[in-house]
């Protein structure tokens, strides 16, 4: 009978912190640092490695494609509803007379604080917009009705 043949010693310099993070790993797994250093030169050797690694890359910048998918369906129905709301406000706010535009004007920042309080209650306690409207609308064009007084 042969023996089994014996394990080849080799010295390898490591940075401190490579070191350190190695002996943590080793000490957490209760292993040798050898059988741990050797398992991941073999994993890097290995001729699937590439294909791991790319696999893992592959994964990942399809979460970023289906992430930056939701950020511009979010993005447009933020802008069609705000280019609703002010073609809408705009065409249904009748021009106020002085006096009342004065009273109006000083009024401004107490409303306008009114509001910021009002949207920032309603993006920390939801819902929100975005989730009150369907997926299967993205491919839908958004095409606001024409206000009153407009032609089609």
């Amino acid at each position: 009978m042969t023996a089994p043949k014996k394990k080849a010693q080799m010295s390898v310099y490591l940075d401190p912190e490579v070191m350190k993070t190695l002996s943590a790993y080793a000490a957490r797994r209760e292993q040798p640092m050898s059988f741990i250093a050797e398992a991941a030169i073999a994993s890097f050797l290995s001729p699937d490695a590439d294909e791991r690694r790319e696999a893992a890359i592959a994964k990942r910048l399809d979460q970023i494609d289906r992430r930056i998918a939701r950020l511009e369906r979010d993005m447009g129905i933020s802008v069609e509803t705000l280019a609703l709301f002010v073609r809408f406000w705009l065409t249904t706010t009748p021009p106020l007379p002085e006096p009342a535009a004065k009273a109006a004007r000083a009024q401004a920042g107490a409303r306008y604080d009114n509001f910021v309080a009002a949207l920032g209650r309603r993006l920390s306690q939801g819902p929100k917009l975005r989730q009150e409207i369907p997926d299967d609308v993205d491919g839908v064009q958004f095409r606001p009705e024409p206000a009153q007084g407009e032609g089609k």
